[in-house]
């Protein structure tokens, strides 16, 4: 037999290689920044097209690469950050597998310009798919400049993997806040198809997580802080009333390294236990400084996960001091144990020894007496009791006798007062009032077939019912509107006021009316019939989300995703109670649908049970 096993060729084994490194433009986009902070950039500018599809760049101006060096760089396990193993336990740069530009080179188009201080002029290098294209002397500022264009141009199935151009922004822009939260000592600006979307100086940490998710975010904070020989603590959590459906807002950075970590995301909820509602989640922005021989960061391809030597120590410090913070801060209920000066004795009054108090008993009061009590009068008001007439009650009695076998005929003719009823005045008989449905552990509705039972959901029906109504009133665009009394202001993020700018022309066809949409806020005067006040902000933030993380794709429009939203965020939630009334209509709505089988996320809203299958149960 021949051998079968054989060595891949470098550009294949790279291509296999960038699927770990680069799964999407956002990938890109940490790995240049990651390296922009390592060569000790104190300004850093991100550029994209087409939500990094066509373009990511990031410009610094670091320390700058040699011709050499910039060669090598694209080569596979090249780095500056190791030598050795046990540097893997000592690291406090970003990058060290040398892995990064060697990966993005072999499924993209790269332009690398670099230049250091104390050089003339700089390196200008073109590599497409591994191949090095050219590689000339060129003026550039000092510092680096790596383009990254068509990306997978060379991998159309890995292209076709992508989400819309909405989704992906979003991961960038998630990556971009990951490492300006990180380092804010460091400018950064953020540019997608020529519009500016952050540029944020170089500033304290509380500034940067202002000018990153909105200036109304100012108001939301609360400081904590807590150094231990183990672990340092700073940063800030949001106020329980400020707390989100979704998990935007959690930030846990690791020597300035951004990780994920639901161990100590828990030791956060326990700290609020009891302050926030079922379904809400707490925002944080908190840095951990440990030592960098008690974590491992190479556990993982993106460096999001890190272990830790001792995180039962970590749990409980972090737990500690995020309530003692909410608790400093009177966010949270707390036993006051101070001393209280009210509770002094007065100054006079210090040396001075109790007296006992003088008690006088008048041994000849008789309260069923009826004389008068010739005596001396005390201090305290004596209350005379007057013994009530019995005049009055024992005529009661009179001709009660018992006599013999008189008491029984007497009490025969005793007669008991029955409830009276209160019959219609208009009485049909061919009416009778039957109950067709009922309520099923508030949950499921259960009415009667002609062939047996029918069981519907009622929240996935609700759904259906309001997903077609809400797709018909975008539709003919005649949806009506109730005004507010007072204007509602609400605050988002810049990247989420403009989601909620571009769908701003279908929300009011849905009945919504917005009077001001800036930057960070959004007034709103009129919201859609039946749409309480208080939903409105749920709603929207539920749609915000859906867009984000495309749901349901790219392949419905944006009337579709709207009304789903919409319809999942005001329908009827399992366990709230419905009479029978309500009941009915609901049967009535969902099956005048034009699809009621089925929610609006292809789900059952419905099932049967045929009588021959329940007389089965009886077998």
């Amino acid at each position: 037999m021949t051998d079968i096993i054989q060595l891949l060729p470098d550009h294949v084994a790279n291509q296999i290689a960038a699927g770990e490194v680069v799964q999407r433009p956002a990938s890109v986009v940490k790995e240049l920044l990651e390296n922009a902070i390592d060569a000790d950039a104190t300004e850093i500018k991100l550029i994209i097209k087409n939500a990094g599809k066509t373009l990511v760049q990031v410009i610094d101006n670091g320390k700058g690469m040699s011709i050499t060096d910039a060669r090598l760089s694209f080569e596979r396990h090249a780095t500056s950050k190791i030598k050795s193993a046990e540097d893997l336990f000592q690291l406090n740069t970003k990058g060290f597998r040398g892995e990064a530009l060697a990966s993005i080179a072999a499924i993209a188009h790269v332009e690398l310009k670099t230049k250091r201080a104390e050089d003339e002029l700089g390196t200008a290098i073109e590599i497409e798919g591994s191949a090095v294209k050219s590689q000339e002397v060129s003026v550039t500022p000092t510092g680096t400049s790596v383009a990254v264009k068509n990306l997978f141009f060379n991998i159309p199935a890995r292209r076709n993997f992508l989400k819309s151009d909405t989704v992906e922004l979003r991961h960038i822009t998630d990556e971009f806040h990951r490492v300006a939260l990180a380092h804010p000592n460091i400018a950064f600006a953020f540019y997608h198809n020529g519009s500016d979307l952050f540029n944020v100086p170089n500033e304290n940490y509380r500034q940067r997580v202002v000018h990153i998710f909105g200036t109304k975010t100012n108001e939301k904070l609360v400081p904590v802080e807590e150094e231990t020989e183990v672990l340092k603590i700073s940063g800030f959590v949001g106020k329980p009333e400020f707390s989100k459906k979704t998990k935007s807002e959690q930030f846990f950075f690791v020597n300035q390294r951004f990780i994920k970590s639901p161990y100590l995301n828990h030791a956060i909820n326990a700290a609020f236990e009891g302050l926030l509602k079922d379904g809400y989640h707490p925002s944080y922005f908190l840095n951990l400084t440990v030592d960098p021989k008690t974590i491992d960061i190479n556990i993982h391809p993106t460096k999001t996960e890190i272990k830790f030597d001792d995180e039962h120590t970590l749990y409980a410090i972090l737990r500690s001091a995020v309530k003692h913070s909410l608790g400093q801060f009177n966010i949270a209920p707390v036993l006051d144990f101070e001393h209280q000066s009210s509770f002094n004795t007065p100054y006079n009054y210090k040396d001075k020894t109790a007296s006992t108090p003088a008690i006088e008993v008048d041994s000849h009061f008789n309260p069923f007496s009826e004389d008068k009590i010739e005596g001396k009068q005390t201090m305290v008001q004596r209350t005379r009791f007057k013994p009530a007439s019995t005049a009055s009650w024992e005529s009661l009695y009179v001709g009660l006798e018992s006599k013999g076998n008189n008491s029984q005929k007497d009490f025969s003719q005793v007669t008991f007062e029955s409830d009276s009823k209160n019959e219609p005045i208009f009485k049909d008989s061919s009416i009778e009032s039957s109950k067709t449905t009922f309520q099923l552990q508030q949950k499921y509705i259960v009415s009667t077939l002609k062939s047996g039972m029918l069981i519907i959901d009622q929240n996935r029906a609700h759904q259906r019912i309001l997903y077609e109504n809400f797709l018909k009133h975008i539709t003919i665009k005649e949806a009506t509107s109730q005004q507010l009394l007072f204007p509602l202001q609400l605050h988002f993020t810049p990247n989420e006021t403009k989601i909620i700018g571009d769908l701003k022309s279908d929300l009011e066809h849905t009945g919504f009316v917005f009077s001001e949409l800036s930057e960070n806020e959004i007034t709103i005067t009129g919201v859609p019939v039946g749409v309480p006040e208080s939903e409105v902000s749920i709603i929207l933030e539920q749609l915000i989300s859906d867009v984000e993380n495309d749901v349901p794709d790219a392949n419905f429009s944006a009337t579709d995703l709207l009304a789903k939203s919409m319809a999942k965020s005001l329908a009827i939630k399992n366990g709230q109670s419905l009479n029978s009334t309500e009941q009915e209509h609901m049967v009535n709505s969902l099956f005048a649908c034009k699809e009621p089988n089925v929610s609006p996320t292809n789900r059952p809203t419905f099932v049967t049970m045929k009588v021959d299958d329940i007389e089965k149960k009886f077998m």
